[in-house]
């Protein structure tokens, strides 16, 4: 039997930092949620954006530290999951609903299909192929009010994308993951980078951008959209 390796207290304090550090994405999504509520939509995001900052380092400094073997009995992906679903799903959802872009009641509609949805999407443990690309709509509900909060459509056409996207969650559609899937990769991450640069733009128009910036954000988004459609044709 190989002997069971022990740890210094210094590395399970260490391990113990980067759950604490994902964990702090709750406390940004609280302080988003409070500004949703306050109808501080750009501020919203702004936290949201704090968030997705500490979810894109948090995975580095686990495998480094290697937190899975110095603390067995703390669940680094089911932490990532509790806070992912505040921030990708709960808060842009309740934010959907105070937004008046899709009106009562239709609107309290679309924020429980994307509450349950959701829910049922994370709880699949089939979300994603072998290639890394997620199976059907990942949830990321942030982006989607986003873009609906900037373009402003219609209340039918926006109440129309989030019923396709739920029932999108549960076809085996793919949809790219920015960082794991190797084909174009390089190119993905330049595109996201320029995502990431354009939206802080659109943050600080209040969310009424250029028509530039407004264009190229649709752009990029039809990119990852339909990066999925051509991993299947090339499969």
């Amino acid at each position: 039997m190989q002997p069971v390796q022990e740890f210094s207290l210094s590395e399970r304090l260490a391990a113990f930092s980067v759950h604490v550090l994902t964990a702090s994405g709750v406390a940004f999504g609280l302080l988003a949620l409070l500004a949703a509520h306050e109808r501080r939509f750009t501020v919203m995001f702004a936290w949201l954006g704090v968030a997705l900052i500490v979810d894109g380092i948090d995975g580095p400094l686990a495998r480094r530290l290697r937190v899975k073997e110095v603390l067995p009995n703390w669940s680094g992906e089911t932490l990532d999951l509790v806070v992912d679903y505040l921030n990708y799903v709960m808060v842009p959802a309740y934010a959907l609903v105070l937004s008046g872009i899709i009106p009562a009641p239709f609107s309290y509609l679309a924020g429980a299909a994307i509450a349950v949805t959701s829910a049922l999407y994370f709880a699949d443990t089939r979300m994603k192929t072998e290639d890394s690309f997620f199976r059907g709509f990942p949830a990321v509900w942030n982006v989607v009010v986003f873009y609906l909060l900037v373009g402003k459509p219609s209340a039918d056409m926006a109440l129309g994308i989030v019923m396709v996207l739920c029932a999108m969650t549960f076809l085996p559609v793919p949809f790219l993951h920015p960082f794991r899937v190797k084909r174009l990769r390089g190119l993905t991450l330049v595109l996201l980078g320029a995502w990431v640069g354009l939206a802080f733009v659109t943050l600080a128009y209040d969310l009424s951008p250029p028509p530039a910036v407004w264009f190229a954000l649709l752009v990029i988004g039809l990119y990852f959209m339909g990066a999925g459609i051509f991993r299947v044709r090339n499969s």
